[in-house]
């Protein structure tokens, strides 16, 4: 089997998606590939070029990816997963950056005013490796990169992670028009205690 997420290496996507994948037992039997956006992802399950892409219930692309259910891609599975611990990245020498790389969506878990400019960028992976290389003193990436670089990085703030509904899609439909969805989940639980 075949499995496609969003890249690059290092994305949120392959880590969640990899471990979606040791849930299932399919570590060694599966593939994953990483695409550079959805649409071409989406394009190649439609071909049979792969069988299944998983993708992130919030990220920008994902109503545009849904739409695509009629024609012939189908949401087979949901899941919820923890991120990759993030935090606000700096340079060991960056003097006193005025400037903030970061992505779009993960900007409201900061207090945007200690920073007069921000910069946008396409992905947190993309910060990540672009405060490493030298591209942005100080940006919202992922905290394992100070670990793994403690000689060029530090944490300046730590962030932590967010639980995000991630979305399984493939060409059968699972759906037999009536609702999917796991009785005895860990919200069924808390439905019965009535909390």
């Amino acid at each position: 089997m075949k499995f496609l997420t969003l890249g690059p290496a290092g994305s949120n996507h392959e880590f969640v998606a990899r471990r979606y994948l040791d849930f299932h037992g399919l570590r060694d039997t599966a593939i994953l590939d990483l695409v550079s956006d959805f649409e071409r992802g989406a394009g190649a399950v439609l071909r049979g070029e792969a069988d299944f892409m998983i993708q992130c219930a919030v990220h920008p692309a994902a109503a545009s990816t849904v739409a695509k259910c009629f024609v012939g891609l189908h949401l087979i599975d949901t899941f919820i997963s923890p991120s990759q611990d993030l935090a606000i990245l700096q340079r060991h020498d960056a003097a006193q950056p005025t400037s903030l790389a970061v992505m779009r969506p993960t900007l409201p878990y900061i207090d945007r005013r200690q920073w007069p400019q921000i910069e946008f960028v396409e992905t947190v992976a993309e910060v990540t490796q672009g405060v490493l290389d030298g591209k942005y003193a100080v940006g919202l990436g992922y905290a394992s990169a100070a670990e793994k670089h403690p000689e060029r990085l530090y944490v300046k703030q730590f962030i932590g992670t967010v639980d995000d509904a991630w979305m399984v899609y493939g060409r059968t439909r699972v759906s037999t028009g009536e609702l999917s969805a796991w009785r005895d989940s860990p919200a069924a639980l808390l439905y019965r205690r009535g909390a």
